[in-house]
């Protein structure tokens, strides 16, 4: 098998992630939104049964990598540049210019190498497809992390994104990677540790598992990059979760009682009268760990609902109460 440059592309298979959320593509940002969470909700894998596990956990993480392009302007703007002819003969290539401006740089197909030349590697079970992971990984030589160059003792280092779920991050998982290089057709398969706690970002290094040293020369190593997947419930800050929680105006008002989601399960939250809408009420050490071996906090952060239509009844209360507060 040739050697390949370390800026072409190989062909792959094209993702239309409109279809996949079920929203046009002139869908606005909320509605992109709330198809995503209904999604989801729907193919959760924690909520399938034993036998659709599997079949949810494939369809979950597509509907994830979906939205990661689609809720993210810039991804979403260079998206829509592929436009119609992106099915061409030989399969999918990218159209003039793509990845200038910091947005090129491949995931799944990796290449390594020193002089312009180097290795394919090609990875399975991170949870990306190879089409996004071409074109909205984590990068080659300019990665955010960096490349470290090849020196005539060892071989370059490899990176690969791995999405990674937030219960994966609250319990910690092992998880089945394969790879294989352009120069081999043996498919090598690892059992990776997520450790505990792991946040946005951090690298899971498989020490000697990247690039040939040259001359036989030390081996590289391989590093995941976590990416957490998004949740329909929770967005992340840090170690907080953040949950949306829809108020009626009177449940404002009035105060009620409501279930509120957390990672293991619902919690009963009382809300007191007078809410404000983006106000915010914690529950302690129901986020994700943290370096301290503690947890952050869950927030559940109020939106008041207004109905978009009223009955003529439900009309003649508001007016009441407008006339009641001098309105």
């Amino acid at each position: 098998m040739r050697e390949i440059l370390a800026h072409e592309f190989m062909a792959v298979q094209f993702r239309d992630y409109y279809e996949t959320l079920g929203v046009s593509k002139t869908a606005s940002a909320d509605e992109i939104k709330s198809a995503f969470r209904k999604l989801a909700r729907k193919h959760h894998p924690d909520l399938a049964k034993p036998k659709e596990k599997a079949a949810a956990e494939e369809r979950f993480k597509q509907i994830n990598e979906a939205y990661e392009v689609l809720s993210d302007s810039e991804k979403r703007t260079k998206y829509d540049q592929l436009g119609a002819d992106w099915n061409q003969p030989g399969g999918f290539q990218p159209p003039p210019d793509w990845g200038r401006g910091g947005m090129g740089g491949g995931g799944f197909r990796r290449y390594a190498g020193g002089n312009g030349g180097g290795v394919e590697f090609e990875f399975g079970g991170t949870g990306f497809s190879d089409f996004f992971e071409a074109f909205f990984g984590g990068g080659r030589g300019e990665s955010a992390f960096g490349r470290r160059q090849a020196t005539p003792a060892r071989g370059q280092d490899v990176e690969a994104d791995i999405m990674v779920t937030l219960e994966e991050a609250l319990h910690g998982s092992t998880r089945q990677i394969s790879l294989r290089r352009s120069d081999s057709d043996k498919v090598e398969t690892y059992q990776v540790k997520i450790p505990r706690g792991v946040h946005e970002g951090q690298r899971i290094r498989l020490a000697g598992q990247g690039e040939a040293g040259p001359r036989g020369g030390k081996k590289g190593d391989l590093f995941l990059r976590v990416r957490l997947a998004r949740h329909p419930d929770f967005t992340v800050e840090g170690n907080d979760l953040i949950h949306e929680a829809s108020l009626d105006p009177w449940q404002a008002a009035l105060g009620t009682e409501m279930e509120v989601p957390t990672l293991e399960g619902l919690r009963r939250l009382k809300i007191p009268p007078g809410t404000q809408s983006g106000q915010r009420f914690r529950l302690r050490e129901r986020g994700l760990p943290n370096a301290a071996s503690g947890r952050g906090d869950l927030y559940v952060m109020a939106q008041i609902r207004i109905p978009k239509k009223l009955s003529e009844a439900e009309r003649k209360l508001w007016e009441q109460l407008a006339l009641l507060h001098g309105g």
